[in-house]
C-alpha cells in the first residue's frame, strides 16, 4: 500500500508573526517554519498504517524551496520518501492550485490513499482536501478521527456535533485528519540522521505536466488584528464592584 500524505510548510504556532514591507505577505525573517499541526497527525497515522500493513509512505509539499525542511522532518519522523513541487507562487497559492499540484503527484506515485490535514495552518480554509478528491474523482472524507482499512474498502470514523459519524468507501480514497488519540512521533536522532540519506525529488510543475502556478486568489492586503485594551479592574467592595460592572455591561459596553 502506498500512502501519500500532503504536507504543507507553516509558521510556527507559537511564532510571532510580522506583516511584510509589501503589506500583502507576513514576513518570515527568523520565524520557524514547520509542518502544518494537522498534517503531522495525518503523517503519523500513515505510518502506523505502513507498520501495520506494509507499504510505503511518501510526503509531499508545494511551495518554496524553503519547504525542503520540512520535508526533511516528515522523512525523520519515518516517512520514506519526498517529493517538493517547487514553485515560489505555489506556497501563496489558492487552494485549487495547490490541490492540482499535488493531484499531479499523486497521479504520478499511484497512491492508494492521499492523506493530508484538515487544514493547513495560517490559510485555515480547509479546501485542499476536497479539492483533491474532487480532482482526482475519488471519494473524499475530511475531518477523520479513526479509520479502518480492508480489501479495497474503507471506514471513516468522524466527530459530528453529539455523534460519531462513520462513513464507507472504497479504494483509492483522500482522507483528511483532525486530532487523533495518536500524538505525531517526534524525530530520533537516528531518524534525523537517516533523513540526510532518503530520497528528496525536487520537481517543477512542468515536470508533472502542470503549467507555471497562475494564482486565481490574490492577496490585496493583511494587517494584524487590533491590539487589545487593556484590562479594566474595578474597585471598591464587592457590592458596589457588582453593581460597577452591571452599569459598564449596560451602558458602556451595552451587552445586557
Amino acid at each position: 500500500m502506498k500512502i501519500l500524505v500532503c504536507v504543507k510548510h507553516v509558521p510556527d504556532t507559537e511564532a510571532k508573526v510580522k506583516i511584510g514591507a509589501d503589506g500583502r505577505s507576513f514576513d518570515d525573517t527568523g520565524v520557524k517554519m514547520v509542518p502544518s499541526p494537522y498534517d503531522e497527525f495525518a503523517l503519523e497515522e500513515a505510518l502506523l498504517l505502513r507498520d501495520a500493513k506494509g507499504g510505503e509512505v511518501v510526503v509531499a509539499c508545494a511551495g518554496k524551496k524553503a519547504a525542503e525542511s520540512s520535508l526533511r522532518q516528515a522523512l525523520a519522523m519515518g516517512a520514506d520518501r519526498a517529493v517538493l513541487i517547487q514553485d515560489d507562487a505555489l506556497d501563496r497559492a489558492d487552494a485549487l492550485t495547490r490541490a492540482r499540484a499535488l493531484a499531479a503527484v499523486a497521479r504520478a506515485e499511484g497512491a492508494d490513499l492521499v492523506f493530508a490535514g484538515k487544514y493547513g495552518v495560517g490559510s485555515d480554509e480547509g479546501q485542499v482536501g476536497p479539492m483533491l478528491g474532487e480532482v482526482l474523482d475519488l471519494p473524499h472524507v475530511a475531518g477523520v478521527e479513526h479509520l479502518e482499512i480492508g480489501d479495497g474498502t474503507f471506514t471513516a470514523h468522524r466527530a459530528v456535533e453529539g455523534a460519531v459519524e462513520v462513513l464507507e468507501g472504497s479504494l483509492p480514497a483522500v482522507v483528511t485528519w483532525d486530532k487523533t488519540s495518536h500524538e505525531p512521533r517526534y524525530p530520533t536522532l537516528k531518524g534525523i540522521m537517516a533523513a540526510k540519506k532518503k530520497p528528496l525529488d525536487v520537481k517543477s510543475p512542468t515536470d508533472l505536466g502542470l503549467e507555471a502556478a497562475e494564482p486565481r486568489v490574490v492577496w490585496e492586503a493583511m494587517e494584524l488584528p487590533p491590539s487589545r485594551k487593556a484590562g479594566r479592574k474595578i474597585e471598591g467592595a464587592p457590592a458596589e464592584a457588582a453593581r460597577e460592572l452591571v452599569r459598564i455591561l449596560r451602558e458602556e459596553a451595552r451587552v445586557i
